[in-house]
């Protein structure tokens, strides 16, 4: 077996244990009629910031937490939070305030039990090996098996939502950036 059959091997056993019924929940809480914001430090935020583009695409109104464009959440906005231990003080806490100005979150972890899961309204468990030892164990560095399930599992929300939404790849592809 090659490295590259190693990886495969490792993110379609992490993928074939997310629940795709944690993703429908996800899907029932992202709506159009909502602003959406995501918030990640280090790589999960860089899977955060792929999701809101993707989100963009397809039509939503969304912002990435710590941009400077960045407006203040309201009551009634959806936060996407990403963390794989669900532990970092960067994403928990302000989820919390979010989840305290009556915000609803959808928490995207490794650990069912952490204090962001806690916070999530939906729960999607991407159990991916972290750097904290979480999650399917991994021969890959830290968090690189999370992160690349997070991306895949994020991907299939945005199938999820651009199906219900009657959006095709043509209308996404004209929202696509033409500034290259």
């Amino acid at each position: 077996m090659t490295l590259i059959n190693d990886v495969m091997h490792e993110v379609n056993e992490v993928m074939g244990l997310v629940k795709e019924d944690q993703i429908d929940d996800a899907e029932k809480v992202i709506q159009k009629d909502r602003r959406i914001f995501v918030l990640g430090a280090g790589r999960s935020g860089l899977m955060a910031k792929g999701f809101a583009m993707r989100l963009m695409h397809i039509g939503y109104t969304v912002y990435v937490i710590g941009e400077t464009i960045t407006p203040s959440v309201q009551k009634g906005d959806v936060l996407v939070s990403v963390s794989g231990s669900g532990k970092t003080g960067m994403v928990v806490e302000p989820t919390e305030k979010a989840k305290d100005d009556g915000v609803k979150i959808v928490a995207v972890t490794s650990n069912a039990e952490s204090p962001l899961a806690k916070l999530g309204d939906a729960v999607i468990v991407v159990p991916g090996a972290t750097k904290a030892g979480d999650g399917v164990k991994s021969i890959q560095l830290l968090s690189t098996l999370f992160d690349q399930s997070v991306h895949i599992t994020l991907d299939v929300l945005c199938l999820k939502l651009s199906r219900r939404d009657h959006v095709s790849n043509d209308a996404a592809k004209a929202e696509h950036s033409n500034m290259e």
